[in-house]
């Protein structure tokens, strides 16, 4: 169950990063508070994570890992599906290194 928190905290994650851009420097209500709200949910997932209670729990390193890694190469994804950002070689084959190094951790965390 650990790991379905983490997933979650991390499209959490994922959702609040993309939701920035529409926020307008913190200006505007609604993206704010959703912004706002997803960080919030976001943490409280990774928490349950690596809380015992979550079962058998995630070292922190490896959750926190694992949280930002998911984070950032789905925001770059994001990026670049829905925003139009660059797409080059170099940065595809960096987010598959990200990607790589995520599911090695998940592989030794023995959780």
């Amino acid at each position: 169950m650990a790991w379905v928190y983490l997933l979650a905290a991390s499209m959490c994650e994922v959702a609040a990063t993309t939701i920035y851009r529409f926020t307008e420097g913190l200006t505007r209500v609604w993206p704010t508070t959703g912004l706002a709200l997803l960080g919030v949910f976001s943490l409280y997932f990774l928490h349950r994570a690596v809380s015992p209670t979550a079962g058998e729990a995630i070292p922190i390193g490896t959750a926190y890992a694992v949280w930002t890694g998911i984070g950032a190469a789905g925001t770059v994804i994001v990026g670049m599906v829905a925003f139009g950002e660059p797409y080059e070689a170099v940065r595809i084959l960096l987010l598959i290194l990200i990607i790589g190094s995520i599911i090695g951790l998940k592989l030794i965390s023995g959780v």
